[in-house]
């Protein structure tokens, strides 16, 4: 018996992991192709458009986006080139920046959000009843905010 078949938790991660990169591949080829941006660029835009202030901590950036720590450093740094995004010191922590969001780097959002979510449409929710987006969505939020509230 296969591994899988013993732990179906393992078959569930499993599809979980494929499915996600499928989709995620998908809508980054779409958002490339058709805008020229990178979904974590995406990523980086919807996040900074939606903070106070247009703006957050590269700490708090990096919390929030998809990225790892090191990687949103270099991936705000190729935004602020393309005049997407500009870093900004921490006036209470020297240490410390902002990345804040431009008036390109919104114009950039706005004009890539009907790709970005007509693929969210095409690859994954027109796969799914109602039902199936409702039950997705439980068990994700559930697996999301374990452990927050011990």
């Amino acid at each position: 018996m296969t591994e899988r078949k013993q732990r179906p938790g393992l078959a569930a991660w499993a599809a979980f992991v494929m499915a996600h990169a499928a989709a995620v591949r998908r809508i980054e080829q779409d958002l490339e192709a058709e805008r020229g941006l990178p979904l974590a660029w995406y990523d980086v835009l919807l996040e900074l458009n939606a903070a106070p202030e247009r703006r957050l901590r590269m700490q708090d950036l990096s919390d929030r986006v998809v990225l790892s720590r090191s990687r949103v450093s270099r991936v705000v740094d190729a935004m602020a080139a393309h005049g997407l995004v500009g870093r900004e010191p921490d006036p209470t922590d020297r240490r410390a920046s902002f990345a804040v969001l431009t008036g390109s780097g919104r114009r950039a959002l706005r004009e890539s959000a009907p790709v970005y979510l007509r693929g969210i449409d095409e690859h994954f929710t027109r796969h799914l009843t109602r039902e199936e987006i409702r039950v997705v969505q439980q068990a994700m939020d559930k697996i999301r905010t374990a452990g927050k509230n011990p």
